[in-house]
């Protein structure tokens, strides 16, 4: 991974860790327009071995239309950044695989990220027996952290 951008390695791992903010996916249809989208992710650190490679995973419905898309064409960009001064964030662009989550692993963290836990009306909808779930692992090639903080006179 190739990273760039006012951010160190460790700078940006610790902003994707802690920020609960979605994440906006962009990638192609089969007919070659645009798309984006906005998901959940999760930051998992990928260097047992030492290495700062990490990946961000999200969950959604199989049937989804960015699963079909990504499975046509695997190149997506990504940005999670604030949408509030002092404007900070993490652009980039990978590769995206699919995997099925039949266990739902994936959205369970997703929940307990996002809501704080599995008990609420959207929680269950979501993990209903009869729906089967996708994660969508992002593995990012080039990766620009930025942080406008001492633009603004905020502390960052």
């Amino acid at each position: 991974m190739h990273v760039r951008g006012s951010l160190t390695d460790d700078e940006i791992s610790r902003f994707l860790s802690e920020r609960t903010i979605p994440i906006r996916l962009g990638c192609r249809t089969p007919s070659g327009h645009p798309w984006m989208l906005s998901m959940w992710y999760r930051y998992r650190a990928d260097g047992e071995d030492g290495s700062d490679d990490w990946t961000l995973d999200c969950a959604t419905a199989e049937g989804a239309k960015v699963v079909g898309y990504l499975r046509e064409d695997p190149a997506l960009s990504f940005e999670v950044s604030t949408n509030d001064p002092p404007y900070a964030g993490v652009r980039g662009r990978g590769t995206a695989t699919i995997e099925a989550d039949p266990e739902k692993e994936t959205l369970r963290d997703l929940l307990d990220r996002y809501l704080g836990g599995t008990d609420s009306e959207l929680a269950r909808n979501l993990l209903r027996e009869d729906r089967e779930e996708v994660t969508i692992s992002i593995e990012p090639a080039v990766v620009y952290g930025w942080d406008f903080s001492d633009r603004t006179g905020a502390g960052g």
